[in-house]
């Protein structure tokens, strides 16, 4: 069976899986063996959910160094842990983390590199990417020519589930030798991100986002993100502008969401940022131009000023609840 590492990184959160995590073992599950590399400590919990997702092999690192530095110790760990079980292929997220952490391991292992995949398969015992190109109007497959492939992937590119019969996963600790280079960035301090309470952007259920047609005012996109319990995107336009920070950017240059509902509001939805939200299960459209192109992709649109609209939304919620 081909065996395929999945990397996972508890430094920062130990004890749970998040949901890319839980898609990517989809991802391995589907064309391979899933063999979990993680950094960090594995209890008993982490243990049976890795399990649930049809890993029967964890190997784990918990040294210091990989808390206390960069990302080129955890490059390391990867890189050792897939030579020692002869893996096949390494998937990583999408994430810069991630994907430096692939050009990392690609060097090390003098593997090939494909980024930014939305899928991945086996045939015939060669690993495929899956890539949507050119803002989702092409998806193109891509293959590594050497033994090894890195391949980082998408969040919310597959429906994540667990495997059929859980596995038991057997628990393997690895010693991992660091490079003197690696060691050459230390961290001094951490800054915990200020939390807004809201759910965070690539993992909500409900999104609003708002675009240029706000004017630099995304209070009403706001409030109505907190009575939904959503999280709040942007255009590039918005965040290029200063109106909001560029870690709401969704699109091409941004980031990959796929909500339940995805609300755009005051966004023209050009294709790059069409190519960061078209997989959301429902699109709901606001914008004072008919002709806009997200109408194109929207399943449902309303033609009207976004200051009007959004407060009579809010209050008909406030009211449908009391």
């Amino acid at each position: 069976m081909t065996a395929i590492v999945v990397f996972i990184d508890q430094v920062d959160a130990p004890g749970k899986l998040h949901p890319i995590h839980h898609q990517l073992l989809t991802l391995a599950r589907g064309a391979g063996e899933p063999v979990a590399v993680v950094a960090g400590p594995v209890g008993a919990e982490l243990a049976a959910e890795l399990g649930s997702y049809g890993v029967a092999r964890v190997v784990h690192s918990g040294q210091a160094e990989l808390a206390d530095y960069l990302v080129a110790p955890k490059a390391e760990l990867v890189a050792q842990a897939a030579a020692a079980v002869s893996a096949a292929a390494v998937l990583v997220d999408n994430s810069p983390q991630g994907k430096e952490i692939a050009a990392r391991v690609g060097v090390a292992l003098n593997a090939g590199v494909i980024t930014d995949a939305v899928g991945v398969s086996n045939d015939g015992g060669a690993l495929v990417a899956h890539k949507s190109v050119l803002a989702g109007s092409w998806t193109v497959d891509a293959r590594a020519t050497t033994a090894v492939s890195v391949i980082s992937v998408k969040a919310h590119s597959v429906d994540a589930a667990p495997a059929p019969g859980a596995a038991v996963a057997a628990v393997e600790r690895l010693e991992v030798a660091f490079s003197p280079a690696s060691l050459g960035a230390r961290i001094t301090k951490r800054t915990p991100r200020e939390s807004s309470g809201r759910p965070e952007l690539e993992d909500a259920r409900i999104v609003v986002a708002g675009g240029r047609g706000l004017d630099g005012d995304f209070g009403p996109v706001e409030e109505l993100a907190d009575v939904l319990g959503a999280a709040v995107g942007a255009s590039r336009a918005a965040t290029d502008a200063g109106w909001i920070s560029h870690a709401a950017q969704v699109g091409q240059t941004g980031k990959k969401v796929s909500p339940q509902l995805y609300i755009s509001v005051g966004i023209s939805g050009a294709i790059q940022q069409k190519a960061g939200m078209q997989t959301s299960k429902v699109i709901v459209a606001v914008n004072k131009d008919s002709e806009s192109p997200v109408f194109e992709i929207a399943d449902f649109g309303i033609v009207g000023d976004l200051f009007k609209v959004l407060p009579q939304a809010v209050e008909e919620i406030k009211r449908r609840r009391a």
